[in-house]
């Protein structure tokens, strides 16, 4: 495709699908079983109308709301969040924010108030990277973080909360130029799991201050924003990387986890990881909800189109699985699990439905490549494809605090 055309596709203000006829929406149905497989969560809907939680701290018997709201040490209208007139304008700020508290508040903030008063979603350019505190350098072992290992594999499970806020918001705003043909509710389900993530990285910072520690006292790694970065030009690929990779470990190692817990003789931490781990359920959900739809809109069979980007984006799936959560969550197994062999992914292959016609290609290219749009001046986003070094393993160390 010539780039003079793409960069034309690629222009929001040029693109607009609610006005073309109906018939060029028509996309070759699944072959073999592409839609029967997927059942979504059974919860979906209800996590989708549940009213604001507000159960922002972690009390004698669970969750409990806060008795300040907003937070007495915050000026919000400091950080322009009254002024801000969009659903992505405001996930932009709080991916400028640096101070992790503060990001958390602010992303719970953000939502209530695009829901509360109906703004619209918007349009907006991320930033290149999300706003950090400064780390500490050094290894970040447990045998080097000089934090005991409950507190270590505390700290190690709000790092991945604090970066899913910033991975939810920045898919928010990243795609925000293409809402006409994500739908409304792409933006409001990924928005929502923003303040879900800002919830649980909340109880983290709070047990570990009761643990005598706080966010940043141990170096922290890279890898999660590193991995967004790669899915920054492709919808289907973030979708794939994030909720179904990322947040689907969380499913498999949060039950470990909370074993290992136990095993230190720290209930309450381990009662926050068990809470965290139940509702990421809804997170990894909203991700097989959304990555179907895309596949529908391009024709294409998810299980394959699933594997061919976790194989060009060089990411590996590593057991063990936690099936009975994945599959709760709507992953069909045969989706990672090489074991689970099903006769008709081979099917998809060999059918002609993998193939789009011409007409769907042209007109779901924004979905699948947007680097062109995201990449203007000041973006700070790469011209070129993100460059894939070796092959990702998303251990439990990484991703959730096993160790």
């Amino acid at each position: 495709m010539h780039a003079l055309k793409l960069k034309f596709m690629l222009s929001p203000a040029l693109i607009s699908f609610s006005s073309l006829p109906r018939f060029f929406f028509k996309t070759k149905p699944f072959s073999s079983s592409a839609s029967a497989e997927f059942s979504p969560w059974s919860g979906l809907q209800a996590w989708r109308e549940s009213p604001l939680n507000e159960n922002r701290i972690w009390g004698p018997n669970g969750p409990e709301p806060s008795s300040l709201s907003p937070p007495s040490s915050i000026c919000f209208n400091d950080y322009g969040l009254d002024s801000a007139s969009s659903l992505a304008e405001l996930g932009a700020l709080v991916l400028s924010t640096s101070d992790p508290l503060t990001k958390s508040n602010l992303s719970h903030l953000a939502f209530s108030r695009w829901r509360n008063e109906n703004l619209p979603i918007g349009a907006y350019v991320p930033p290149a990277k999300p706003a950090r505190p400064r780390f500490p350098k050094g290894n970040s072992g447990p045998k080097d973080s000089g934090l005991p290992l409950n507190a270590y594999m505390l700290h190690n499970l709000a790092h991945v909360e604090l970066n899913a806020i910033d991975l939810a918001w920045d898919t928010v705003v990243r795609f925000s130029p293409f809402s006409e043909t994500l739908g409304e509710g792409f933006f409001a389900d990924f928005a929502h799991v923003a303040d879900d993530e800002s919830r649980h990285f909340a109880w983290c910072s709070q047990r570990l201050a009761e643990l005598g520690f706080k966010y940043g006292d141990m170096p922290a790694h890279n890898l999660l924003w590193r991995e967004c970065e790669k899915s920054s030009d492709n919808v289907a690929a973030r979708l794939a990387a994030i909720p179904l990779v990322q947040e689907a470990r969380g499913l498999d190692a949060g039950p470990r986890l909370v074993k290992k817990l136990i095993g230190f003789g720290d209930s309450k931490t381990s009662k926050v990881v068990a809470r965290i781990a139940d509702e990421e359920v809804a997170h990894v959900a909203v991700g097989v909800y959304w990555f179907v739809f895309v596949c529908q809109k391009m024709g294409c069979a998810p299980c394959s189109t699933f594997k061919d980007l976790l194989r060009d984006y060089n990411v590996e799936l590593k057991g063990p699985f936690n099936y009975s959560a994945r599959d709760e969550a709507g992953i069909p197994r045969d989706w990672y699990d090489p074991s689970f062999t099903n006769k008709q992914d081979n099917n998809e292959k060999k059918g002609t439905n993998e193939q789009l016609s011409v007409v769907v290609v042209d007109m779901y290219m924004p979905l699948l490549f947007v680097r062109d749009h995201n990449s203007g001046a000041g973006s700070g986003v790469d011209q070129g494809p993100y460059p894939c070094h070796g092959v990702v393993h998303f251990s439990d160390t990484l991703l959730i605090g096993d160790s």
